[in-house]
């Protein structure tokens, strides 16, 4: 059974071998982006040798001008599409990884959802993240035409994105949704105004023929407000330690979906572990939860200064379970 095989049988519910797992991580900004950042996934696929390769996306969303109303907003992305330039560059980006990694692995792309990619123009302003997601709740509740006709022109590109790329050979696409934050909008706002666009770019995946890796990113999280996208993806992915939620009610939330995760991202073993205590905590994991429609891995994305030498003791004791 090769990697990709194990992943596949894993999301269909199988035997497999082992449990599969996958890790990522942001790079250092020299190495995120053109051929230094093809070396240095390719680097990090060879030295961890997880079973899943994860493409990340670093080229976001720009700031098109200075946006102080939805109607601002929606002026300056009327001209985002595919031929943008930051588009063409993460769809160049994904063929080069693809051309050289290893095509015995299952390989995901990384796509920023339509919260996720609203507030990244914001951001790049120099607004604080926490800044950004009330700017954000703000401009739709103030205009929400205005601002759903934005939210609507990323969510029609992002959807082109999740097509191009499973046609460039990806075999899914982990979509990295946000919105679900207590704080910031509420139940009602979220299901009028997020959760349609967030499903119609998963259901573009899943129309090219992709699998969906649905990845519910922060903490504080209201998980049910994702219980309505369970028939769109096909692996769930959250902050067990973050959100916070269990395994065990991820699996009842995601009936009959595969679950990927189990340990902390930025804190726990992975930081400060000893090789036992790694050791125990997978082996935790996968006794309790079961071998079936599980992948190991983290809440999120590693740190960037992960070490590598905890990563690959958990790896190893995954594969000894």
């Amino acid at each position: 059974m090769n990697k990709k095989e194990r992943v596949i049988a894993a999301i269909r519910h199988e035997a497999v071998d082992y449990v599969p797992c996958g890790f990522s991580l942001h790079f250092p900004h020299d190495k995120a982006f053109g051929e230094a950042g093809v070396k240095a996934h390719l680097d990090f696929f060879k030295e961890t040798d997880t079973d899943i390769i994860k493409i990340m996306n670093e080229n976001l969303v720009p700031c098109m001008g200075q946006i102080k109303n939805a109607s601002d907003y929606d002026r300056l992305v009327r001209g985002f599409s595919m031929k943008s330039d930051f588009m063409q560059a993460q769809v160049d980006f994904t063929k080069a990884i693809l051309d050289k990694a290893d095509s015995s692995a299952f390989s995901i792309g990384t796509l920023h959802g339509v919260t996720a990619s609203s507030i990244h123009p914001l951001e790049k302003m120099g607004m604080s993240y926490d800044d950004t997601r009330v700017f954000l709740v703000e401009l739709l509740r103030e205009n929400p035409a205005a601002m759903q006709s934005a939210m609507q022109r990323i969510t029609d590109v992002m959807s082109e994105l999740a097509r191009t790329y499973v046609e460039l050979g990806v075999d899914g696409v982990y979509y990295a949704a946000l919105g679900a934050e207590k704080r910031y909008f509420t139940d009602e706002e979220f299901e009028k105004w997020i959760a349609p666009m967030d499903k119609q770019i998963m259901t573009a995946v899943k129309e090219a023929g992709g699998y969906v890796f649905l990845h519910m990113c922060k903490d504080k999280l209201n998980m049910e407000r994702y219980a309505s996208y369970a028939d769109l993806c096909d692996v769930a992915n959250w902050g067990v330690y973050a959100a916070p939620y269990s395994l065990e009610e991820g699996r009842k939330l995601f009936k009959g979906k595969t679950i990927m995760g189990g340990l902390p991202d930025r804190h726990g073993v992975l930081v400060d572990g000893t090789d036992k205590e790694i050791e125990d905590a997978v082996k935790e994991v996968i006794t309790s939860f079961g071998k079936t429609g599980l992948i190991l891995g983290a809440d999120c994305t590693l740190a960037t200064e992960q070490d590598m030498h905890k990563l690959h003791t958990a790896i190893a004791a995954c594969r000894s379970c």
